[in-house]
């Protein structure tokens, strides 16, 4: 399979039209179709859903929506590849790729970034905001430099620096619950209440040890990827979401965050593949944080 046509597959997937993909690939509309039938035989499966006379519009198959993942994550490894070898002189330019969770340690990333660029002006930084699994998954492929994660590492795989920083769980919730009268919430309060938590597992034995109550006996109602959809559920009355502090700006709200009693927090490190070799934009970046932290 060819990265080539692996960009015409893309370009028929973005603008759902075989016609409209070859005009912006400057290709014949029958080479096109060609190419894409090749690839179909090769492949041993059909990719994608022609349209009829009436419509010509072109859909995905299930394996066709596989692919175009896949496409995407191999045409954006073979670029970075490409930029980092076509810099790979004494100039310090390029790309520094980071996964991380929400949090607002990232600020310490981007105070690092800061001191960076006033060196090296052409180091560019890419945040991708994710779960645990999506940042390892992303390191495991080499689509990301750096991971911030909030839980231990397998030392076989991964390199890390924990962080001397930490978050600290609480209840984000309405001020017009009974709960926001409190200076903090302990595991009694609530019992029985409904929760929106981190849909996470790791996060879900956390909560429920501090919770002190088996994780089938929590009055679970939703879960989230992102804080911010959360905080919308809180705000609609849905539930009381088990989140970090500093996510959510609060003041002048409808809504209030109030941490756990006792004290839960969870510590950071930042992650990268065992052997891994660096581009001199990631090195920097790697050194300057070792040099703050």
């Amino acid at each position: 399979m060819e990265l080539r046509v692996l960009q015409y597959f893309l370009a028929v997937a973005r603008e759902q039209s075989i016609s409209a993909a070859a005009a912006s690939l400057h290709l014949s509309q029958p080479t096109l179709s060609t190419q894409l039938k090749a690839m179909e035989t090769e492949l041993g499966k059909q990719l994608l859903i022609r349209g009829t006379k009436g419509s010509r519009k072109v859909l995905l198959t299930e394996e066709g929506m596989i692919l175009r993942k896949r496409a995407e994550e191999i045409l954006s490894l073979v670029k970075r590849t490409e930029d980092e070898i076509s810099r790979s002189d004494e100039t310090i330019v390029g790309d520094v790729y980071i996964g991380a969770g929400e949090t607002d340690i990232v600020r310490y990333f981007a105070r690092a970034a800061k001191q960076i660029q006033k060196d090296y002006p052409d180091i560019h930084f890419h945040i991708s905001s994710g779960n645990a699994e999506y940042v390892l998954e992303y390191l495991d492929k080499g689509l990301i430099d750096f991971g911030l994660l909030f839980r231990s590492v397998d030392t076989q795989k991964y390199e890390s620096i924990p962080l001397p920083f930490h978050d600290t769980w609480g209840v984000l919730m309405r001020n017009d619950s009974s709960l926001a009268q409190k200076a903090t919430v302990c595991p009694e309060d609530l019992w029985g209440k409904p929760l929106i938590i981190s849909h996470q597992q790791g996060d879900l034995h956390t909560l429920s040890q501090w919770l002190k109550t088996d994780q089938s006996q929590m009055h679970i109602v939703a879960t989230y990827n992102l804080v911010y959809n959360a905080s919308l559920l809180v705000d609609e009355g849905l539930g009381y979401a088990l989140c970090l502090d500093k996510l959510i700006n609060t003041r002048g709200s409808s809504l209030c965050f109030r941490p756990f009693s006792p004290t839960l927090t969870a510590q950071t490190c930042l992650v990268w593949k065992k052997y891994q070799i660096f581009s001199k934009a990631a090195d920097a970046f790697l050194k300057r944080l070792r040099g703050m932290f």
